[in-house]
């Protein structure tokens, strides 16, 4: 079996920031020839994007893709919603954790799976101030920890 070639187009760093990523599933997500042509020459921010679900279907908003330069008349809004496609069972499980325990769904990545888009979409919880602080701690001390096995091993 030949192993699919990925390569990240976006990647939303300020949501491992903000949040716990508990669990994360791939999605297609439909979109239009200009805009996939935008997003291959670097044209997607994430900044700020959510996914929401309504009526048993996954949205992707505030999600901006550029026009595309040479689209004139095919050219879309930038900050228009899209679907995302996932099956049936996957939204209506999503729906019920986000209900019931407060979660929240956002993309955390957008890369190309052989030619097709796919979003990695993250079921996240919040983190508070001293659990920021505490991930800032402890990457402190592993840089700290790296930084002196690194000039021990030169002598």
């Amino acid at each position: 079996m030949e192993k699919e070639m990925l390569k990240t187009i976006a990647d939303n760093r300020k949501v491992r920031h903000e949040y716990f990523i508990l669990e994360s599933i791939e999605a297609g997500i439909e979109l239009t020839g200009t805009e996939v042509k935008s997003i291959r020459s670097g044209g997607l921010n994430l900044k700020d994007s959510w996914i929401s679900i309504e009526n048993g279907e996954a949205y992707i908003k505030q999600m901006h893709i550029s026009p595309y330069e040479k689209g004139n008349i095919f050219n879309r809004d930038p900050l228009r919603e899209r679907r995302l496609l996932m099956h049936k069972r996957e939204i209506m499980r999503l729906f019920g954790m986000v209900k019931q325990q407060g979660l929240t769904l956002i993309p955390v990545s957008v890369y190309f799976k052989g030619s097709r888009v796919k979003v990695q979409v993250g079921l996240c919880k919040g983190k508070k101030l001293y659990d920021k602080r505490d991930d800032a701690a402890k990457r402190d001390a592993d840089r700290t920890i790296e930084r002196t096995l690194k000039e021990r091993n030169k002598f």
